[in-house]
């Protein structure tokens, strides 16, 4: 079996030596004489920049930028001083463009402050304030967003985050108020717990998918479902129901929360939230990444996403596989849960998930279901949907624009065509690919 560290790939059994010669004279290797070699060669400085510039990270920056223009145009649009110089743009335009400034610059300087720094503010405790309340908001993406991300690597549409994150939060909170152990002990059984419920409600889509073929996106959809009938029934049960009106679980006890990233003795009044939930994040993506890179289960991972017919074909049991990445994914999302449920006078409410589940494919996606990538993605969300608050209370801008926005970033994602198309970049797989051809014409 191939090396867990080698790149990305199907696995070829061996040819024959007189096939492969005959390849070898079509197609002359990297570095050796052939007609036109450094047209094709990888090293040249044109292929590099060609790479760079139509590169995904490039692709990704930019759709963000035309977002944000995108979102610029409907601010405008929906300013009512703006609204008011349409009516004679053509006699005075200059003051159409001045009132289409004033709102686009506002709103962005607003969703700037409640995001990143709210520069007039007059304690230093709320001017870096916005920025982790846009970590604390980006915890759970981040780690539904690598749920996802894992099992698009190994071709598989986990659209089953949303449920996952309940059922993770139904066992985190149980074990949260139901038991009464020492700190640093009642915490991690509640993180583990967490994730043992999301990766449960994650192995019944795998091993439906294995041993039936079934479309893990309808399971995963129907078992959204189920999750949220679910936990609106176990509110009614029991111990989740002490207050008797079957909306909130009791609090999880002191012992079971997530401390402070910022403790008290070092900030006086304060108001942070931030918590240790974030280090969580950063280890899952650090586990993703050595899992899916550095791994033999991550080698097969890619290799079944890739080509599952290869993958058996080398003798890696793709159902085995199916079912051990949407466990693996189920139970980075349970652990998502934890940082709503797990918070000091925490509990479960029927809104555990949110729609974090749904928005972790964005994260995903945006991410190029990489760790690094989908950790930037998932911090950048959570800055929209901490800075959205702010833009709408100041400007009384629609923070459904900040959605629009995240809606035409996935748009442009999903095309990356489209955006070297607008900015006229190049393809960088076009040129080696003509070259080689040009190459094969002249062997031959």
């Amino acid at each position: 079996m191939s090396e867990p560290n080698k790149p990305d790939g199907d696995p070829v059994p061996d040819r024959p030596a007189a096939e492969g010669a005959e390849s070898q004279e079509a197609v002359p290797p990297s570095g050796s004489s052939g007609p036109d070699d450094s047209a094709y060669d990888p090293r040249s400085g044109s292929t590099i920049l060609r790479q760079i510039v139509g590169g995904d990270v490039v692709i990704s920056f930019l759709a963000v930028v035309i977002a944000l223009v995108v979102g610029g145009v409907l601010i405008a649009f929906a300013d009512e001083e703006v609204s008011k110089t349409v009516s004679y743009v053509f006699a005075r335009p200059t003051d159409f463009l001045g009132a289409c400034w004033e709102a686009v610059s506002e709103a962005y300087k607003a969703l700037f402050r409640g995001a990143i720094f709210d520069y007039q503010a007059d304690t230093l405790n709320r001017q870096i304030r916005p920025i982790t309340e846009s970590m604390t908001f980006a915890i759970p993406l981040i780690l539904a967003g690598l749920g996802i991300a894992v099992g698009f690597r190994a071709g598989l549409f986990n659209i089953g985050a949303q449920g996952q994150i309940i059922v993770g939060g139904i066992i985190a909170a149980y074990m949260g108020f139901a038991f009464d152990l020492p700190v640093l002990l009642h915490l991690l059984l509640c993180v583990v717990g967490g994730a043992l419920g999301g990766a449960l409600w994650g192995f019944i889509p795998g091993i439906l998918k294995a041993r039936t073929g079934a479309n893990e996106v309808i399971v995963t959809i129907m078992l959204n479902w189920i999750a949220v009938s679910l936990v609106a029934y176990v509110l009614t049960l029991g111990k989740f129901n002490a207050s008797g009106t079957g909306l909130r679980s009791p609090q999880i006890g002191p012992n079971a929360a997530y401390p402070r990233l910022i403790p008290d003795f070092l900030v006086p009044d304060n108001t942070f939230r931030l918590h240790w939930g974030f280090v969580v994040a950063i280890l899952a993506t650090l586990f993703v990444w050595w899992l899916l890179e550095r791994s033999t289960i991550g080698f097969e991972i890619r290799a079944a996403g890739a080509n599952p017919h290869a993958a058996r074909t080398a003798g890696m049991s793709v159902g085995r596989i199916t079912i051990l990445t949407m466990v693996i994914a189920g139970g980075l999302a349970g652990l998502a849960a934890t940082s709503q449920v797990l918070v000091t006078g925490g509990s479960l409410t029927a809104g555990v998930a949110a729609t974090y589940g749904f928005d972790a494919i964005t994260v995903a996606l945006l991410g190029r279901s990489r760790p690094l990538g989908t950790f930037l993605a998932g911090l950048l969300f959570g800055a929209f949907q901490s800075g959205g608050t702010l833009m709408q209370s100041v400007t009384a801008t629609p923070i459904d624009i900040v959605f629009v926005v995240q809606s035409v970033i996935v748009l442009l994602i999903a095309a990356p065509p489209l955006v070297r198309a607008i900015f006229r970049l190049p393809d960088p797989d076009a040129q080696p690919k003509r070259d080689r051809a040009a190459t094969k014409e002249a062997a031959a």
